[in-house]
């Protein structure tokens, strides 16, 4: 179905008699997003997905957890389309945007790129050959690295664009690497094969340079999520592209490539059981210090390293990307703390918390939109010949400090945005808590004590930027602001009726959660239980 969209919208695209807007293309997509949606969940109920099935000769396995993932993706690129329908409305003409401000896509080619990220991103998930790995996974990236320099006519948006590129480049060279030692050592692609000739060999230059062209896959994995210490891309590139673009590059690639690495970590290929198997007889080619570093240990050092550094340099900062862009580098340090573990509590543990950070991160970015429309319309009084023109970024919030007493004049929005803010500091009962403590609970049980006490350190740290923003928005030192300018903010700009619709879905998700948690919580656990199965 996604090909068949990307097909039309090509076509409509290319036809130069058609007159078709670019909201027009959006809400399109948004619609195919979701027929997509229900079109994998509809192949859930086909029984030989338990113990999963190949298709185009290999090159992907199609599965229950790549089915549900698949479904849970078109829903939240369904979701992110939603913004872009806003036109902020202007009641007895006394507020209006400027002339030139965008509050939509810029290009009809916009739907295009999402739809080709869309994708690479499913393809990824599904993965069990190094070719297509290496395809869905580039993609996935050529096509965000398009969406971060969308908006050509901003500065600060291009030379973002430009830096993902080349850095999101280097990470690509890593995994091509990795491919290459494991390809040029074993003569096959298919993971399957690879871990079969590697168990029944017992010559240990058979093994060594598979597990390091691994280990370099992995590595550029874990640079293309942010994980420290390869996150000092991230909060410049999202602090530069436009908000509604930051939403795409903070949720839609982090949910692909965590679920391929735990369809890698979970399987006997990267397991304990080929580190634990290798023969390391012959220590005059090659010497035991190269099986000290087993994966499970890069994936804890880099998760501990995400942990502090996403909580503590996130204190220092004044633009709200910014510090959410550390936010989410400490989030993924959570991720890949559950991905190390790598048990059953544990992973059950990652996919339960991968959708409450999905869900989080979408509603508080929809929210400082719906910010960014309210605060960036000026009265019809103002002069408007002459004014240089705007780019969507335009309407973004870029500073912590514009919020500043927003509860006076927007209090439904700012007690979204707290709430969202405490389910990201895991304050209870909110959904963060709840995927919070899975994964301490499945890192107690497993004895890794000391990553479950950082992870509650960093929490407690983290909360404080969480809070200081909650208080900027509820609070104000400056009694003029609270008594003046916020009174005399107009309440007649309104957003759409799907996009608050949303925040209010997804903010009462967030806060009813511990009412009726069966349903996710059976859900998780049983995706669990398909990949521990075997």
């Amino acid at each position: 179905m996604i090909i068949i969209t990307i097909i039309t919208l090509i076509v409509a695209i290319a036809l130069p008699t058609t007159k078709i807007s670019p909201i027009q293309f959006a809400r399109l997509a948004a619609i195919s997003f979701l027929f997509c949606a229900l079109l994998s969940f509809n192949v859930l109920y086909i029984e030989s997905l338990g113990s999963g099935v190949g298709i185009f000769s290999g090159l992907y396995h199609v599965s229950t957890i790549t089915q549900s993932i698949e479904t849970f993706i078109y829903l939240i690129a369904s979701f992110i389309l939603v913004p872009w329908f806003i036109v902020p409305a202007a009641q007895n003409g006394s507020l209006r945007l400027l002339p030139s401000a965008i509050t939509g896509p810029v290009l009809s080619e916009y739907s295009l790129i999402l739809l080709f990220s869309v994708l690479g991103a499913t393809l990824l998930i599904s993965s069990a050959d190094l070719i297509s790995m290496y395809l869905s996974i580039e993609l996935q990236s050529f096509a965000v690295y398009i969406l971060a320099a969308i908006h050509r006519d901003s500065e600060s948006s291009t030379a973002a664009g430009l830096k993902y590129f080349l850095l999101g480049g280097l990470s690509s060279c890593f995994i091509l690497l990795g491919a290459a030692l494991i390809y040029s050592y074993t003569g096959l692609t298919n993971i399957e094969s690879i871990f079969n000739l590697i168990l029944s060999s017992s010559t240990s230059s058979y093994s060594v340079f598979p597990v390091l062209g691994l280990l370099f896959i992995v590595l550029g994995f874990l640079f293309k999520v942010a994980a420290a210490p390869l996150h000092n891309w991230a909060p410049d590139v999202y602090d530069d592209v436009p908000s509604i673009v930051t939403t795409w590059l903070t949720i839609m690639p982090k949910i692909s490539i965590i679920i391929f690495l735990l369809e890698l970590v979970t399987s006997s290929l990267l397991g304990s059981t080929l580190l634990s198997n290798v023969a390391i007889e012959g220590s005059d080619v090659i010497s035991s210090s190269v099986w000290s570093l087993p994966l499970k240990n890069i994936l804890l050092v880099s998760s501990l390293l995400s942990l502090i550094i996403g909580s503590v340099v996130g204190l220092a900062q004044y633009k709200i990307k910014r510090l959410l862009a550390y936010s989410t580098i400490s989030h993924v340090g959570f991720l890949l703390l559950a991905l190390g573990i790598n048990t059953e509590q544990s992973t059950e543990s990652l996919i339960f918390y991968l959708l409450q950070y999905s869900i989080t991160n979408l509603n508080t970015f929809l929210i400082l939109l719906a910010f960014g429309y309210t605060l960036k319309t000026i009265s019809t009084s103002l002069p408007v010949a002459g004014s240089r023109a705007h780019s969507s970024s335009t309407l973004d919030i870029k500073y912590i400090s514009e919020l500043k007493a927003q509860f006076i004049s927007n209090p439904l929005l700012s007690l979204s945005l707290a709430l969202c803010l405490f389910s990201m500091a895991g304050i209870p009962p909110l959904l963060g808590f709840f995927a919070k403590q899975q994964v301490l609970y499945s890192a107690t049980l497993s004895g890794y004590y000391f990553m479950s006490i950082v992870a509650i350190i960093v929490s407690v740290i983290s909360a404080s930027y969480y809070l200081q923003i909650i208080k900027v928005m509820h609070f104000s030192n400056d009694p003029a602001i609270t008594s003046v300018e916020a009174g005399n903010k107009n309440p007649n700009v309104f957003i759409s009726n799907s996009h608050s619709m949303l925040i209010s879905v997804l903010t009462l998700s967030l806060v009813l959660f511990m009412l009726n948690p069966n349903i996710i919580l059976n859900s998780t656990h049983l995706l669990a239980l398909t990949i521990f199965q075997t």
